[in-house]
């Protein structure tokens, strides 16, 4: 089974498309603060990132590291009290929410733990339900193209009750994928998945990227899933910590440990 290479997005020539070229991903300054005063949770202070298309970058950290938080932020589903956020090209920090959501239709992919399908609606209907929202021709050759790109061929009838936890997530990546997204947002895409339908989804990810051109940016606490990714990036206390290119679960792991008992010892000096 392997995802077959399709029409990739043009490059965007609208006129607020702007920033550096080549990248799909760009954060500048981003800071997230929750509260005031004294009582205040700076739960992102200051992240700086640059991620090039056709990227597979993994996100971990320790809880409380501010992952989710970067993941909204980066997906503009929560405003940044401060700094900017590129999509594409597209600044998206100053958008109205109706504009927001045109582009989280349109322009971006999500995959979640979840799942989040719609359970009335059968996987076609489900894999359409971009195209449906942001007003566009439901193209059903499109749909039966993904499901057959992630081995779903003969489950456009079938309803995600009557589907595995394995290929209901493979609904949602189809779903992300229908619109030939800038950017795939993955959040925990197999934390409720057994580790042989983990590993098939993170070989679909890993094939979109690879045969697509798409761009996957996945939050993880799974040093195996992250193994997976082009890249890992280290979160901790709200800024990006270290990094590590193609690195095995082992190498993952043993960073995120270090990087954990640091964080603790600090939080425990702090006391």
């Amino acid at each position: 089974m392997g995802l077959r290479k399709g029409k990739r997005r043009e490059t965007d020539d609208r006129p607020e498309a702007q920033g550096t070229p080549g990248l799909a991903v760009e954060l500048r300054g981003v800071r997230r603060q929750y509260g005031r005063g004294s009582g205040a949770v700076h739960a992102l202070a200051g992240v700086d990132l640059a991620l090039s298309r056709g990227t597979f970058t993994a996100v971990m950290g320790p809880s409380g590291s501010g992952k989710s938080t970067f993941l909204q932020c980066a997906a503009g589903l929560d405003r940044p009290t401060a700094g900017s956020v590129r999509l594409g090209g597209t600044e998206i920090t100053r958008m109205r929410e109706n504009q927001l959501t045109e582009l989280r239709r349109s322009r971006l992919g999500f995959v979640f733990q979840a799942f989040n399908l719609l359970p009335s609606l059968t996987t076609e209907q489900n894999v359409l339900l971009p195209m449906r929202l942001a007003g566009q021709r439901q193209d059903r050759r499109r749909a039966a193209a993904v499901l057959a790109q992630v081995g779903l061929a003969d489950k456009a009838r079938s309803r995600p009750g009557e589907l595995s936890g394995g290929q209901q997530q493979r609904v949602a990546i189809a779903r992300a994928l229908v619109t030939s997204p800038d950017v795939i947002f993955a959040d925990e895409p197999t934390g409720a998945l057994d580790t042989g339908t983990a590993a098939e989804v993170l070989g679909l990810l890993r094939q979109a990227v690879d045969a697509l051109g798409a761009t996957v940016v996945m939050v993880t606490h799974d040093p195996v899933a992250a193994a997976w990714a082009d890249r890992v990036l280290f979160l901790a206390d709200g800024v990006f910590a270290g990094a590590l290119d193609r690195g095995s679960a082992e190498q993952i792991a043993a960073r995120m440990a270090a990087l954990t008992s640091r964080t603790g010892a600090m939080v425990g000096a702090a006391a």
